[in-house]
């Protein structure tokens, strides 16, 4: 048997998730095995927050979060610096 490799989406369905959702699929090959995985499910959104994913889409391949989905989402650090939580004077 041919060995395959697994890629995961993570995606709420958004269109932002649609976008990555098409790339994706437009980029697989025979060597990629699929899945597209709704956030909206519990046991979906658990997984998801241990593989450390904070924003969607995500992309998980073999197990790893891409490169390109880690660090994301919002942070109470980032959120302060943006002026949530300030008063306005």
């Amino acid at each position: 048997m041919t060995e395959k490799r697994k890629v995961e989406i993570f995606s709420a369905g958004c269109p932002a998730c649609d976008e990555a959702v098409s790339l994706v699929q437009d980029m697989k090959c025979p060597s990629c095995d699929l899945s597209i995985l709704d956030m909206n499910e519990p046991v979906v959104a658990k997984r998801a927050g241990a593989l450390g994913i904070r924003s969607v889409p995500a992309i998980v391949v073999d197990g790893q979060l891409a490169g390109c989905c880690q660090g994301n989402g919002p942070t109470r650090d980032k959120l302060e610096a943006a002026g949530i939580g300030q008063p306005i004077k």
